[in-house]
C-alpha cells in the first residue's frame, strides 16, 4: 500500500501558497522591507532639496555679466566679498538674527504658561483640548491673510490705535515692532506644543515630590521642572528661530522700510535678477541656523526629544 505521507509532501503547493510567497519574503526579509520603504522619500529628498542646494551653493560661486545679464560660470569669491564688506548687509544680517531671538524670546514667555496651564493645572479634557485647539488657530487661516489682517490693525489709525486712543496712546505702527509683533503671533503654536507635549511627560510626582519636602512653586520649577523641560524648549525654538530667519512677506506687509535677510535674496532674484548674488546670501540663513543645529547638539538636549 503507498505511503499516503509521502505522497501529501510531494505535492505541488496549491496556487494560494505560490502567490502569498513573494509576500512572505517580503515581510521575513527586514532589510528588503526597509529599503522598498526609504527608497521613495530617499529618492526624493537626495534628488530634489539635497539637489538643489548643491546646486543653489554651487552657483554662489558665481557672477553676472554687468553688460549681457548672462550667468559667468566662472569660480570667484566677489558675492560674499560684497556680503561681507557692504555695511548694508552686515546691519540687515544683524538685524535679522536679532529679530530671530526676540521672536523665540516673546514665544517663550507666552508658551510657557499657556502649556503649563493646559498640562498641569486644568483636571478637565475638554477644557486641556480646548486651549490647544485655541493655541493651533493661528495656523488655521492663509498666511498672507494674517498678514494684511495684522496690517489692518497695526497701521496708522487702525484697530490698536482706535483701543489706545481713550487712554492718549498710539501703536506702534509699521515697521521693525510691527514685524516682530506678527513673526511671534505666527510662530506661537510651534512653540506651544512642543512644551506641551514635554511638560506631559513629566510625572506630577516629581512635583508633588518637590513640594511636600517644602520647595517654594519657583524653585521646584527651576530646578525639577525646566531642566527636563529644556529639550523640548530648544525644539520649539528651533522652528522658531528659523521661521523668523527665513521670512521675507510678513515683513514686506507690516515691516514698512524694515528689511531682513530674506528680503535681501527675494530681491536679487526677483529685481536685480542677480541669481548667483542671491545664492550667495541664502547661505547666511543656512549657516546661522546649521550653526545654532551644531551648538544645540553639543549640549546633548537633542538626544533627550
Amino acid at each position: 500500500m503507498p505511503n499516503r505521507t509521502a505522497s501529501t509532501s510531494a505535492s505541488p503547493k496549491s496556487g494560494a501558497d505560490v502567490e502569498r510567497a513573494p509576500k512572505n519574503i517580503f515581510f521575513r526579509n527586514r532589510k528588503l522591507h526597509l529599503t522598498l520603504l526609504l527608497t521613495t522619500p530617499l529618492l526624493w529628498l537626495v534628488v530634489l532639496y539635497l539637489g538643489s542646494l548643491a546646486n543653489m551653493v554651487m552657483s554662489a560661486f558665481w557672477s553676472v555679466d554687468s553688460f549681457t545679464g548672462n550667468i559667468i560660470k566662472t569660480f570667484t569669491l566677489k558675492n560674499f566679498e560684497t556680503l561681507i564688506t557692504v555695511e548694508v548687509y552686515r546691519t540687515v544680517a544683524i538685524r535679522s538674527i536679532a529679530i530671530a531671538i526676540l521672536v523665540t524670546l516673546i514665544d517663550l514667555m507666552l508658551a510657557l504658561p499657556i502649556a503649563f496651564y493646559a498640562a498641569k493645572v486644568v483636571k478637565s479634557s475638554k477644557i486641556r483640548y480646548a486651549i490647544l485647539i485655541a493655541s493651533t488657530m493661528p495656523l488655521w487661516a492663509g498666511y498672507l491673510i494674517k498678514g494684511y489682517a495684522w496690517r489692518i490693525m497695526l497701521d496708522n489709525n487702525g484697530v490698536i490705535d482706535w483701543l489706545l486712543q481713550p487712554f492718549g496712546l498710539k501703536g506702534p505702527g509699521l515697521g521693525l515692532p510691527a514685524t516682530i509683533i506678527a513673526l511671534a503671533y505666527l510662530w506661537l503654536p510651534y512653540m506651544i506644543l512642543p512644551i506641551y507635549a514635554g511638560l506631559e511627560r513629566i510625572p506630577d510626582s516629581l512635583t508633588d515630590a518637590s513640594s511636600d519636602l517644602g520647595a517654594p512653586s519657583g524653585l521646584t520649577f527651576r530646578r525639577i521642572v525646566f531642566p527636563l523641560l529644556a529639550p523640548a524648549i530648544i525644539a520649539g525654538s528651533i522652528f522658531t528661530f528659523s521661521l523668523s530667519l527665513g521670512d521675507y512677506i510678513m515683513v514686506k506687509i507690516v515691516g514698512g522700510a524694515t528689511q531682513m535677510f530674506a528680503n535681501v535674496v527675494y530681491d536679487n532674484i526677483g529685481v536685480a535678477g542677480n541669481l548667483p548674488f542671491a545664492a550667495a546670501a541664502a547661505t547666511f540663513p543656512i549657516l546661522i541656523v546649521v550653526g545654532y543645529l551644531w551648538a544645540v547638539r553639543k549640549t546633548g538636549a537633542l538626544e533627550n526629544l
